[in-house]
């Protein structure tokens, strides 16, 4: 069975909440890394006039995901577009896979 990602699983979250959504995290070949547009978003989600962007994750990672977004020079444009910032952290109990939510907007 294949694992499931924290992407995946913000993707349905989002989708099964009304958003439409897309992945903007994308491989880049030369470096070898992954590139989040903006230099943090994972997934970008939109719902009648609201924009989100969403970093997805682990919730043992989350901390280290706020500070990269804290950091970051796009972000504050991205809010003075009236975008909402997210940081999705998954972990798994005894119901299921769960989602952390911080909300940096």
């Amino acid at each position: 069975m294949a694992k499931i990602t924290p992407t995946q699983l913000s993707l349905k979250k989002l989708r099964d909440e009304g958003y439409t959504v897309w992945i903007t995290e994308h491989w880049n070949s030369f470096s070898r890394t992954r590139q989040d547009m903006f230099g943090y978003c994972d997934i970008i989600a939109i719902r009648k006039d609201e924009t989100l962007a969403v970093q997805t994750t682990t919730k043992s990672n989350m901390s280290a995901r706020i500070h990269k977004i804290a950091d970051n020079v796009n972000a504050p444009k991205c809010r003075e577009a009236n975008w909402r910032i997210e940081v999705h952290g998954w972990f798994q109990s005894e119901n299921g896979w769960e989602c952390k939510i911080e909300d940096l907007s």
